[in-house]
């Protein structure tokens, strides 16, 4: 079920020396990257299961350096690949083997920060954390949080609608998006979004953001800030059962409580993630949340007495409370180290990102640990459980043929599985090319035409990212025929649904 990348395969030579030739007219030859040693460390982004060297790298430092790639791959008719940090886990900035790979890496300049609008306008190449760190002597904060904060950037970020565990009571990068500007496949300039409460027109700031680069190329992002909390506090709490602190998250959102984070972990997890974070977790607990508050003394403080008395009516076993602000970032440290620590105990790793129902965790989660017996692989289980964003952790090995295609195969039936219970393929890493074939199962014909027309609309070529996020009527054609045959004999998980 792995994707046929289109677009993919060898490189072909006299192009890219045309290419070369007519780039370095404007850029300086370091600039210009095309020999295979330089090029290889491009081949794929965080999803490491599907890899393409580029023909060539182009390394902007300004914005009008980025026009003028563009108006020259356009002259010449050759893809353009946006890519950010290449953290992104949904294959977004997979190279094309005949197109250019455009890295905004050096376009990392806070341009302004203004404490009184509480704004900050960057530029795409901006570490996430590092937007918090130029806002924090004014006790502002950019709110969404990835656990890859520390090196995605905010181009990335907005091309993905990236989240983070603080995501259920502060949104999504949509949320904390002014505006943007950019330029077009053919190097013409846009903008998008404002400063103000609210603008005329069709809301087109939206359609931007989680559009994986496939409509213009994000050169400058003005993003809101927000206070830091004067306290936060998190409760850890231990449950016996998995399908129990399942219903507990439910019970917490229906109690009418948004946390600052609400996220969740299986002892598969925490076992992974305890040796090398130390962070206190309960190890013989089947699975743990992870509550948190924040806001003022006394406003924490009752949101905690309220969060701790719903969990332990829905069978919390135990609670442990942040007594002091480096036992809460020590809580959070093993959740956000859940990635790396899947390093230590096996040699690849597949994150998926399905979103469910928030009702359905036990259930999903039940399914998922009958897949691991039916594929033979491990898998931890971590996720954004306030909104039901599951990020489930297939151990496989890349050197065995055979456990890759187990893993891709457990990691199809997870989305397919996703969809069936009322959810979604992806709640914040995209599409990319990892999910681009259950997209034909989520939407119908007549919605992925839509998508189609929108693309075409900014990009009427579609060399501005190509093969990815929105599928083509003959890979879903292709994808249908398979998945009648699939959906009642590969996964049988699906039918207790």
């Amino acid at each position: 079920m792995q994707p046929v990348l289109e677009g993919m395969g060898a490189i072909d030579l006299p192009l890219q020396q045309r290419v070369v030739a007519a780039l370095r007219t404007y850029l300086p030859a370091d600039a210009v990257l095309f020999e295979a040693e330089q090029t290889r460390p491009y081949e794929c982004d965080g999803l490491t299961l599907y890899r393409q060297v580029p023909m060539i790298v182009v390394l902007p430092a300004t914005e009008a350096d980025v026009r003028e790639i563009l108006r020259i791959a356009s002259a010449l008719g050759v893809p353009v690949v946006p890519r950010g940090a290449g953290t992104g886990l949904s294959g977004g900035a997979l190279p094309h083997a005949a197109g250019i790979l455009l890295s905004l890496a050096k376009l990392n300049r806070v341009l302004e920060l203004d404490p009184e609008a509480r704004t900050a306008r960057v530029e795409p190449g901006v570490r996430n954390l590092a937007i918090s760190q130029a806002a924090e002597p004014f006790g502002l904060y950019y709110a969404p949080d990835p656990s890859s904060q520390v090196a995605c950037t905010i181009g990335g970020n907005v091309a993905e609608n990236s989240g983070g565990v603080h995501c259920l009571k502060y949104g999504l990068t949509v949320n904390n998006v002014l505006a943007v500007r950019g330029y077009t496949v053919l190097g013409e300039p846009v903008e998008f979004g404002s400063a103000a409460l609210d603008g005329p027109g069709l809301d087109l700031l939206s359609l931007i953001v989680g559009s994986e680069g496939t409509l213009i190329v994000v050169t400058e992002v003005l993003v809101r800030l927000v206070p830091k909390p004067v306290l936060a506090r998190c409760i850890m709490a231990s449950f016996a059962e998995v399908d129990a602190a399942g219903d507990a998250v439910a019970a917490v959102i229906a109690a009418g409580i948004i946390p600052a984070g609400l996220e969740m972990m299986d002892q598969a997890a925490t076992r992974m993630v305890e040796p090398f974070v130390k962070a206190g977790y309960d190890l013989e607990a089947a699975a743990i949340l992870l509550c948190e508050s924040d806001g003022t003394v006394d406003e924490v403080a009752e949101e905690i007495e309220r969060m701790s008395t719903v969990l332990r009516a829905h069978g919390a076993t135990r609670l442990a409370v942040s007594a002091n602000e480096a036992e809460r970032l020590r809580f959070w440290a093993g959740r956000k180290n859940a990635f790396p620590a899947a390093g230590r105990v096996s040699p690849d790793y597949y994150c998926m990102d399905g979103t469910i129902p928030r009702h359905q965790l036990g259930r999903v989660l039940g399914a998922i640990r009958d897949m691991e017996v039916k594929y033979n692989l491990r898998c931890p289980n971590v996720f954004h459980a306030g909104d039901g964003n599951l990020h489930p952790l297939i151990l496989f090995d890349a050197n065995d043929a055979d456990s890759v295609a187990r893993a891709d195969a457990f990691g199809v039936a997870i989305l397919e599985l996703s969809i069936a219970v009322g959810g979604t393929v992806t709640g914040e890493h995209g599409v990319g090319v990892e999910k681009i074939n259950q997209l034909c199962l989520q939407f119908d014909e007549v919605t992925r035409a839509a998508f189609i027309n929108i693309r075409l609309a900014f990009d009427p070529t579609q060399r501005l990212n190509p093969g990815k996020a929105i599928p083509t009527l003959h890979r879903c054609a292709e994808y249908g025929r398979a998945h009648v045959h699939h959906g009642a004999v590969a996964f049988p998980e699906l039918e207790r649904f």
